[in-house]
């Protein structure tokens, strides 16, 4: 599959190279003109030109890399690195870094390719295209890396965890449970298993003693088997939480924040608990770290905003449901896309989906 992204390439004037000749930046500016216009032959002798006369700028050996891809010619991938790593201009960088992409991507070397996407997508968060490129690039490797799984051991306990993993974003719990069981009694010691076990188990049906307490069996085993962890923790106090152990789940809530003080579940485990027991004022600091750490968490920003309210600020209160509906209307276009492609987007089970203004 081919992908083509186009950012627009920068018009660059004399005050951008005043650090070169006036002769290569004369020949820079007609070639990138001619480049802008599509044509590369009289681009390429400008820019060729311009190196000629000052043999280390930059913006000339990305825009000839760009016009040798386009062309077919040796030396693309050459310019087109050094190009990417030297220009500091963010437009012109990204123009490069696409190219470059591009061309490591169509001829199938992904290792080259991971990195300068990973810089595009770092330098430009919200640029659509750049974005589709990456997770077609993500996709590929994801592929790779489970035929090759696939091919070497199509029987071991990873590929029957991977099967597992595959039908969580199903939403398919109750097989992905079973997955992850048959992984476990080829492997009892597989590090990460019983943890997506329990999980999976509490998450298909949350509201069940029996799973609950099935659930709290597999993470007193992932603790064996992975050691105390944050992660671990956290979803220990939710299956206490949702089991109505409210001491309990505020210890392991707390243990959690001990190990991982920026814990985004752990501070939400405990903020849940003070509304619980009608002190939601108090949970102010943590809810505050929370939409910091994590500005699109929802629920953190209603939470926060009942907090705000308990505590008299009604004012910042309003902000943050504002915040808050903005998010739920976001959520709500991603699950319906999810939906589409048969793919899960998991809930917050203690989300307030019907939020008035306070």
């Amino acid at each position: 599959m081919r992908i083509r992204i186009g950012v627009g390439l920068l018009l660059i004037g004399p005050c951008a190279v005043s650090c070169c000749a006036q002769t290569a930046a004369a020949h820079l500016q007609q070639g990138t003109e001619a480049l802008m216009h599509g044509n590369c032959v009289a681009a390429e002798t400008e820019l060729h030109a311009a190196l000629k006369a000052a043999p280390t700028l930059v913006q000339a050996q990305g825009l000839l890399g760009i016009c040798e891809k386009r062309m077919g010619e040796p030396g693309a991938q050459k310019h087109l690195e050094a190009g990417f790593v030297k220009v500091t201009e963010p437009k012109l960088r990204t123009e490069i870094g696409v190219e470059l992409a591009d061309y490591d991507y169509q001829r199938g070397d992904l290792d080259h390719t991971l990195p300068v996407v990973q810089t595009l997508v770092a330098m430009n968060p919200e640029n659509i295209d750049i974005l589709f490129f990456a997770q077609n690039v993500y996709q590929d490797m994801a592929d790779n890396t489970l035929n090759k799984l696939a091919l070497l051991a199509p029987d071991s306990p990873r590929m029957q965890e991977v099967v597992a993993e595959h039908l969580v974003n199903a939403g398919d719990l109750k097989d992905a449970a079973d997955h992850y069981r048959r992984a476990l009694q080829m492997d009892p010691y597989l590090p990460g298993a019983h943890f997506e076990l329990g999980e999976a188990i509490l998450e298909s049906n949350p509201t069940d003693p029996a799973a609950q307490s099935d659930a709290q069996k597999e993470l007193q085993a992932a603790l064996r088997v992975d050691g105390e962890s944050a992660r671990v923790e956290c979803e220990m106090g939710r299956d206490a939480w949702l089991a109505g152990d409210l001491g309990a789940a505020q210890s392991h809530y707390e243990r959690a924040r001990k190990m991982a003080p920026d814990d985004v579940e752990a501070l939400m485990g405990l903020a849940r608990l003070l509304a619980r027991q009608d002190q939601s004022a108090d949970s102010l600091p943590l809810l505050e770290k929370v939409v910091d750490e994590d500005p699109l968490n929802g629920e953190a920003h209603y939470r926060y905003a009942m907090a705000l309210k308990a505590a008299q600020r009604t004012q910042e209160a309003q902000k943050q449901i504002r915040i808050y509906q903005t998010i739920r209307a976001a959520h709500d276009k991603v699950v319906r896309v999810y939906g589409e492609m048969n793919r899960r987007v998991k809930a917050h089970e203690d989300d307030e989906p019907d939020a008035e203004t306070p």
